[in-house]
């Protein structure tokens, strides 16, 4: 009899928590379909101040940028790890850089991944014992970010972006989960890509490849990860050294930075 109460507590248990991810899956969703261009003067300020990608648009195009920006804001949770609370300007930067990510695309928000952690700093993960600066799970249906190395990632355009290279695994991720957004990349562009991945990912092993850091050479999903990075942050020398790569990118994400920097 003890067994049958644990076992129907158990399954109980189960069953809340599966709607209210549902709940708020849904909840959020709605929030950003009837209020997605909502955006303070104050939010547009962050970006004038802080997001050089924004800063490089045209007017127009700025305009579509912070209504993407809305967008996925609205559709989030997000949540302080560590710290009281995740601040506006937090919440416009991180979403940002989903933004800028699949400012190409139109309406993709990653709706599977709702709630955004966010710790002051590096923070550490209890499944593989190490110190993480960011992580995307698909378990919690969440993107964790450390704000410290976030903010870090766009002061220099070293190559090392801690937002994109996080929102690019989120992107790739999102794209094979059946969903309302699922397979928004080209089949026939990600064939390409993965052969010249696969190549220059060999070169890193061998130690023959300088341009992309070692952390590229793990497998397919961290490449992908910080070729973005370089792609948004070293356009003009990732171009120089992998064209067919570049092009390539270009095609996958529908967009050039190299174009920004001629206006």
């Amino acid at each position: 009899m003890i067994i049958f109460i644990l076992f129907i507590g158990f399954l109980a248990f189960m069953i809340l928590s599966i709607f209210k991810d549902l709940f708020m899956y849904f909840l959020l969703e709605a929030k950003s379909h009837f209020s997605p261009y909502f955006f303070d003067e104050k939010h547009v300020a962050y970006l004038e101040k802080h997001f050089v990608y924004y800063q490089k648009l045209p007017p127009k195009s700025k305009e579509i940028f912070v209504k993407k920006v809305a967008r996925f804001m609205s559709s989030k949770e997000f949540i302080a790890r560590q710290m009281q609370s995740v601040s506006d300007e937090m919440k416009v930067l991180i979403s940002a850089s989903a933004a800028q990510l699949t400012f190409g695309f139109k309406g993709i928000t990653f709706p599977y991944f709702y709630k955004i952690f966010v710790f002051p700093e590096s923070f550490y993960n209890h499944t593989n014992q190490a110190y993480h600066k960011g992580e995307v799970n698909p378990r919690l249906k969440a993107i964790a970010l450390s704000w410290k190395d976030f903010v870090e990632g766009y002061l220099e355009e070293d190559g090392r972006n801690l937002g994109l290279h996080e929102m690019a695994h989120a992107l790739r991720l999102e794209n094979r989960i059946i969903n309302e957004e699922h397979g928004f990349l080209e089949e026939w562009v990600l064939k390409e890509w993965e052969v010249h991945a696969r190549q220059t990912m060999k070169e890193i092993i061998d130690g023959q490849e300088t341009f992309f850091r070692k952390y590229g050479g793990v497998n397919n999903e961290e490449f992908f990860a910080v070729a973005v990075e370089n792609f948004f942050e070293r356009p003009e020398e990732f171009l120089q050294k992998h064209p067919k790569t570049f092009h390539t990118m270009c095609r996958l994400l529908r967009q050039n930075p190299l174009l920004l920097e001629n206006t």
